[in-house]
């Protein structure tokens, strides 16, 4: 992984305990958000909106339902800083 990449899973990764209430620990890139229990749309949805604002980005809405995994959501976080700081 990239240093970029490393630094935004270890932030999606804490913003998805603190949205979700599951340790960080137990969050790995390959876990699917939406097989959490207790995890629903609603928190997913409050997860990316804070992942929004925490770097200043807007994530396209095709690419939010389309993410499962924080892996996911990581890619789709570096490319959106990615093009926003070019």
């Amino acid at each position: 992984m990239s240093v970029l990449t490393d630094d935004t899973l270890r932030t999606v990764t804490d913003i998805a305990a603190a949205e979700t209430g599951i340790p960080a620990a137990d969050l790995g890139p390959q876990v699917d958000l939406r097989g959490l229990a207790g995890v629903d749309s609603v928190r997913v949805l409050r997860m990316i909106a804070r992942i929004e604002r925490t770097y200043d980005i807007e994530l396209e809405d095709e690419d939010v339902f389309g993410l499962s995994t924080l892996a996911d959501v990581v890619t789709v976080v570096d490319r959106a800083r990615q093009e926003a700081a070019a």
